[in-house]
């Protein structure tokens, strides 16, 4: 194999996703690394390192090296890369050599932000890096015609980051960046528990409960689940019972800031545009896409069409690796 390989990555905050354009989705995993404090060696990265979270001894950590969407953390990150890197290729069967790669990035990030991603995903022996905005990648991955004159409304509700943007023509039109997404969610559960039940829970538990009873802003039969965490007047394990209802309560602030960015992103949309968004609707893609409720409650506030795309969690990195294709078109190769 002596060809140039390409690939797409998805960098997520909660998620990374390695696009090869013969082999389809290589590698989907959690973005966790598991590093041995004193040595600083990675000792585990993606499924592995996310069930360490919270149970591991006092020298080995197990980071998230990407908040809301960005690099926190550079070594970090580049460790987490070279290792995705080497499962991706097992995954290929074969060892990729110097391929081009196409990063998406959230439409908000700084250069220094941008420059970062780049210099993280050559440092890993990427020939070409380029990058592209992470709503048209979503929007390319959910198959909309972006390089036509027509608007195409995705918004992508990441882990970190929640995208909201027009794109028409292979540009984006109008675009909003809030750094509200799942992780936010799941801070509001841990806090909502904490606050009324005086019980500590972890992230991975406050994500289980988001999965199985968080409900968007809509009428629903109420659930329950029980919950197992630490009492903080005792110290002690303690078991709960939860409700929909007030997980719902307790997310909805931060749904109201995802529908605040929709609005304003439709609010700056040219007229000529407008007419095309009530025909074609909004396709909604990323993890959030797939809380109970999520396209109803949408659907009802703006008052157009709601689409899920087909595959939301995969969306933003098949769109990244199909982008290599017309990434000369959409003007975003970095020089």
């Amino acid at each position: 194999m002596f060809s140039t390989t390409e690939i797409g990555i998805d960098l997520g905050t909660a998620n990374t996703l390695v696009y090869s354009k013969s082999k389809g989705i290589v590698f989907n995993e959690p973005s966790v690394v598991a590093i041995d404090l004193e040595t600083k060696a990675v000792l585990a990265v993606g499924k592995e390192a996310k069930n360490m979270i919270g149970k591991t001894p006092g020298r080995i950590v197990a980071v998230r090296p990407l908040k809301d969407g960005v690099i926190a953390d550079f070594d970090i990150t580049t460790s987490m890369l070279k290792q995705i890197m080497k499962k991706a290729s097992k995954t290929m069967g074969f060892s990729i050599r110097k391929p081009s790669v196409v990063v998406c990035t959230p439409s908000g990030s700084t250069s220094v932000e941008r420059r970062a991603i780049q210099d993280a995903v050559k440092n890993c022996g990427a020939k070409h890096v380029h990058l592209i905005e992470e709503p048209v990648a979503a929007a390319i991955g959910a198959d909309l015609p972006v390089d036509e004159p027509v608007a195409n409304v995705v918004v992508d509700i990441g882990g970190g980051t929640t995208e909201v943007a027009i794109i028409s023509y292979g540009g984006v039109v109008s675009c909003n960046s809030i750094r509200v997404g799942g992780d936010q969610f799941d801070d509001d559960i841990v806090h909502h528990v904490r606050k009324n039940y005086n019980l500590l829970i972890g992230e991975r538990t406050a994500e289980q409960i988001k999965m199985t009873i968080g409900y968007a802003l809509v009428d629903h039969e109420d659930l329950t689940m029980e919950i197992r965490g630490r009492d903080l007047v005792t110290g002690l394990p303690k078991t709960i019972e939860l409700h929909s209802t007030e997980i719902q309560k307790a997310i909805k602030e931060s749904l109201l800031h995802i529908l605040e960015a929709i609005r304003a992103t439709l609010e700056d949309c040219p007229p000529e545009l407008s007419g095309d968004i009530v025909d074609r609707g909004v396709i909604i893609t990323g993890g959030g896409a797939l809380l109970n409720g999520m396209q109803e409650w949408l659907s009802n506030e703006i008052v157009v069409p709601v689409y899920v795309a087909p595959n939301p969690l995969e969306s933003v990195a098949i769109g990244t690796g199909k982008s290599l294709t017309v990434i000369h078109k959409l003007q975003k190769a970095a020089t």
